[in-house]
């Protein structure tokens, strides 16, 4: 894949994280609205909380509530996303060269250990933590992940020449 191909791609990433991290208040707002104020809210709130609702349990108690609506997906998979979202608007703005392996198996299971660890407490306490604790618990999952699917756009480089 050529460099031109693999910094569009990039890019799209970026694009695709970054809104789907905006789209998840902004339908929230669009749920909060009253019927009839604006047909395009209610389309964009459907859509959204269908895709939530496919990667999301979506259970109100474990859900932030904004402008008078829940949002579409819980508050971990919240933090997930917001992870995801400015890890793209941070390699978007600051990584110039060719990336490399950035990280291994290690820091993924590493990124997953808040998480893990807000579950693991909910399970033995039969407590939930509150719904920032959650979200903050996802947002290094949802940072590495992004990073490692931003960072292999492209694959690995190799050369045509015998050795």
């Amino acid at each position: 894949m050529t460099r031109w191909l693999e910094a569009r791609f990039r890019s799209v990433f970026v694009v695709l994280t970054v809104a789907w991290a905006l789209l998840v208040p902004a339908a929230a707002f669009a749920a909060s609205r009253p019927s009839g104020e604006w047909t395009g809210g209610y389309v964009l709130a459907l859509v959204v909380y269908r895709l939530g609702g496919l990667l999301c349990h979506q259970r109100p108690e474990r859900s932030f509530v904004l402008f008078g609506a829940q949002l579409p997906v819980c508050a971990r998979c919240a933090g997930i996303y917001a992870g995801a979202a400015l890890t793209m608007a941070a390699a978007s703005t600051w990584v110039r060269a060719p990336l490399g392996r950035p990280v291994d198996r290690r820091m993924l299971v590493l990124a997953a250990v808040p998480a893990a660890l807000t579950l693991l407490f909910e399970w033995t306490t039969g407590r939930m933590p509150g719904h920032w604790i959650r979200a903050l618990s996802g947002a290094p999952l949802g940072a590495v992940v992004a990073w490692v699917v931003y960072a292999s756009i492209g694959g690995e480089r190799t050369s045509a020449r015998p050795r």
